[in-house]
């Protein structure tokens, strides 16, 4: 499966962005996904991550209570909505997939994906 991640912007301390990760095939509904984002100089971590049913998410503690996920099976698309953004959450931020037979589990490694989208650039200015 091919993943295209979507809706980089710049934008200012406190507002908000939707980013959405895009798969090549209708099987993207039997994939869990995650995000990743790598600020510069830094390693890459992760942000949040959905089973593959959709009935579980999985989030990093600097950004709980701040970012949601949600799939669209219709559409093959996770989207990442991320609210009161800081300068902290700058970053290139990655979606990536991995294809399961298990309904509920999320995984919040990079080891656990073998797909990976392109990166899309969020700038959060303060």
């Amino acid at each position: 499966v091919q993943l295209q991640a979507s809706g980089e912007g710049s934008v200012q301390a406190g507002d908000s962005l939707r980013l959405s990760c895009a798969a090549s095939r209708s099987t993207f509904n039997t994939y869990a996904v995650a995000w990743f984002r790598q600020a510069p100089g830094k390693e890459r971590e992760f942000v949040a991550a959905v089973s593959r049913s959709g009935s579980t998410t999985d989030y990093a503690d600097s950004v709980k209570g701040r970012f949601a996920l949600s799939r669209d099976k219709d559409k093959n698309t996770v989207y990442l909505q991320m609210n009161s953004l800081t300068s902290e959450d700058t970053a290139i931020y990655y979606c990536a997939g991995k294809r399961t037979i298990l309904t509920a589990p999320m995984y919040n490694s990079p080891d656990d994906y073998p797909y990976w989208g392109q990166g899309t650039l969020v700038t959060v200015s303060s």
